[in-house]
């Protein structure tokens, strides 16, 4: 009886171990081809005109092929054998055809592209399109502008690489790489995870962990999660970072890590089961230096300079990055800027700035360039945009040809905070222009590296979501944080704290700042001088519970619904099914903020930390208090009338702009030698005074 036992234990194992090995293949598919797929925005051609597509290629990737799946349609009367596209590829062109009039003008191509034309990083396909119209027939000249020359291209339309992952080899810096990398984000094969009713401690190091991870993130619709380690979390997972206490690294894990370390009095960061399922454990017995090991992974640079799968932190290890510094003189260009052909020609500069900084006056742009001088001077000109909103333009002469400068006042009416633009725009048109062969290389215009923005800013203090994510970051750091939490934290909890972080991540520019984390029972010393973020429903969080009163949109008695306000009438089953985002001064400390990250279940708590998530919905999210449903539907509304701090004294004001500093030290200087000039002449004509008197 036993044998046979033996024999059927020993039949099901070998019927478990394909599955085994399958659900590894699944999470870690090294060796299997995989295919990344960019899709296009929709988008437009005219005439003689081209779009450009961009789409990145991970150095970790072995790319077998390449593909161009084109999905447009163009105008029902083009000249279907005198019209054509080309396809380029990082400024090298190959492939052309010309599109059909089939099906009305809509048309599907899968294009292979030669893969020798990439690069590691960012790179552009160009589709350059000569559309002509059958009405040309027998004309010398053609104006090719006329609104029914157009192709558009459908945003179903992508670009598709086919490849192989390299093997791991680069270290804890390969593997936070690809962690990041947009390909494993976008399976959801990363993850996070901290030990189930995680410490302070413990959520704190993998706050700072998931910032730094999620800067590097380039998917503005997926984010990374955080969820408890177990079994289940990690099953479909490719690659896992753990933070926990030396004590609460489980034990297959534990076995893996250098024993050589004393984890009472060192941080431990090491990449284990690098052939399985890559694991990056970061563990300490000394709470203070987990979270320090926590900061390191926050900082890109430092992360990328480790090659090892082992890294010890101490209390002597540098780990904060550098302050962001936020300089008054921004040069747009390193070495100049080439645009060529004729008509209309742009190049477009990004500007970082602070989310919590807004452009002040007396900011200016400083263009320098210079052009041809076979152009049409009548209609030719430059225009410079902020943001696509045009702030000036200027005619091209042809005495200004070599050497050209624009200098224009940046509108304070612009409103513009954090991230933007600047778009440099030639309309370079040529003298008898329809009759003119087109090179491709004339004309042209030359931004050189003298052109430079001066920009003034200002911090932005209203507490209203269109300033998020201050007050919880300012000029890039961590500002006072507190995330209170419930007792009891689910799956959705968890996620909801990971969407908050995601998008706080995308915004840090370093690991330093502060932030504490702390369940509902915190006292209120704890949380004055803090930014709190609380997360939790009425009956699960008791800070939400003790100001419900002042919420803007209310719990019922029971806390089992939100009430109707002055905004929105509020069914009750409604009430019940609805998430809430509440940003308003904290009552803890005047002059700080409270952002209630809240609804009457866990799963409602999730859904309104989706629109705080990423970048793709913060649009959505104005005002001070914003609800979403089960169906998708937000809506935001401004409560407070008075939304912010008191404003910068004149002081403040002058102490924040370096050009009036310069102006206020030379005015100063000049009365104080003008005073001196005075005192010494004075001093003088007394000195003459008593020698005469003495005579």
């Amino acid at each position: 009886m036993k044998k046979k036992m033996m024999i059927w234990a020993l039949c099901l194992s070998l019927l478990l171990l394909p599955v085994q090995a399958a659900s590894a293949a699944a999470a870690v598919p090294d060796g299997g081809r995989l295919t990344y797929e960019t899709p296009f925005a929709g988008s437009s051609l005219t005439g003689t005109s081209s779009q450009q597509q961009y789409f990145t290629v991970m150095d970790y990737w072995n790319v077998e092929d390449l593909k161009i799946n084109l999905h447009f349609q163009i105008s029902q009367i083009t000249g279907d054998q005198i019209s054509s596209v080309t396809l380029s590829l990082n400024g090298s062109p190959f492939y052309s055809f010309r599109p059909s009039l089939q099906n009305n003008g809509e048309q599907s191509m899968a294009i292979a592209a030669p893969k020798g034309f990439l690069k590691d990083g960012v790179n552009t396909l160009s589709i350059q399109g000569y559309l002509r119209t059958a009405a040309e027939n027998n004309q010398v000249c053609y104006v090719d502008n006329t609104p029914d020359n157009w192709l558009h291209l459908f945003n179903t339309s992508s670009v598709a690489v086919g490849y192989t992952l390299k093997a791991l080899g680069g270290g804890i810096s390969d593997f936070s790489e690809r962690f990041s990398g947009m390909d494993y984000v976008k399976r959801g094969q990363s993850l996070l995870s901290v030990p189930d009713n995680a410490s302070g401690s413990e959520l704190e190091a993998a706050a700072y962990a998931l910032s730094g991870f999620a800067k590097g993130n380039t998917l503005e619709d997926k984010t990374l999660p955080l969820l408890p380690y177990s079994a289940e979390a990690i099953r479909d997972k490719g690659l896992v970072v753990l933070v926990a206490l030396a004590d609460r690294v489980p034990d297959e894990l534990k076995r893996q890590l250098d024993s050589s370390v004393d984890l009472a009095g060192q941080a431990l960061i090491q990449l284990v089961d690098k052939d399985n399922r890559p694991t990056l454990v970061v563990t300490s017995g000394d709470e203070s230096l987990l979270i320090k090991a926590g900061r390191l992974l926050a900082g890109s640079q430092l992360v990328s300079q480790i090659g090892d799968d082992l890294k010890i932190v101490e209390d002597a290890t540098e780990v904060a990055s550098p302050a962001l510094a936020i300089s008054s003189n921004v040069s747009f260009t390193e070495t100049g800027d080439k645009l060529t052909g004729p008509n209309h020609q742009e190049q477009t500069y990004f500007v970082s700035l602070p989310s919590n900084r807004s452009i002040a006056d007396s900011g200016k742009i400083s263009l320098d360039f210079r052009y041809a001088e076979n152009l049409d001077f009548g209609r030719s000109l430059v225009t410079v945009s902020i943001n696509d909103t045009p702030i000036g333009s200027k005619k091209l002469t042809k005495e200004l040809a070599n050497g050209d400068i624009l200098n224009l006042a940046i509108p304070q009416s612009l409103d513009i905070s954090g991230n933007f633009s600047v778009t440099v725009a030639f309309d370079l048109e040529l003298v008898n222009a329809p009759c003119t062969l087109n090179t491709g290389q004339m004309p042209w215009a030359y931004i050189s590296k003298e052109t430079e923005m001066q920009l003034n800013t200002k911090d932005r203090t209203d507490l209203l979501f269109n300033n998020y994510p201050y007050p919880f970051l300012r000029d890039g750091i961590y500002n006072h944080v507190a995330v209170v939490l419930p007792q009891k934290m689910d799956s959705y909890t968890y996620l909801s704290l990971a969407n908050v972080f995601n998008l706080l991540g995308q915004y840090a520019d370093g690991n330093t700042g502060d932030v504490h984390f702390y369940t509902d029972t915190v006292s209120a010393d704890h949380l004055k001088n803090n930014n709190i973020i609380a997360i939790g429903s009425y009956a699960g969080n008791k800070v939400i519970r003790d100001n419900n009163d002042k919420l803007y949109f209310r719990y019922s008695k029971d806390g089992s619904a939100f009430l109707s306000n002055e905004k929105l009438s509020i069914d009750q089953q409604y009430g019940a099914e609805i998430g809430t985002l509440q940003l308003l001064e904290s009552p803890y400390e005047s002059g700080r903020g409270l952002l209630a990250v809240t609804g009457a279940g866990t799963e409602e708590i999730y859904l309104a930390s989706k629109l705080i998530a990423s970048s793709k919905d913060k649009w959505k999210v104005y005002g001070d208090g914003v609800i979403a449903d089960k169906d998708g539907n937000v809506r935001a509304y401004r409560f407070k009338t008075i939304a912010g701090s008191a404003k910068d004294s004149a002081l403040q004001q002058i102490a924040g702009r370096s050009d009036v500093l310069g102006f206020v030290a030379a005015a100063v200087l000049a009365v104080t030698l003008v005073l001196v000039s005075l005192l010494l002449l004075f001093r003088k004509h007394m000195k003459k005074r008593g020698d005469k008197r003495e005579t």
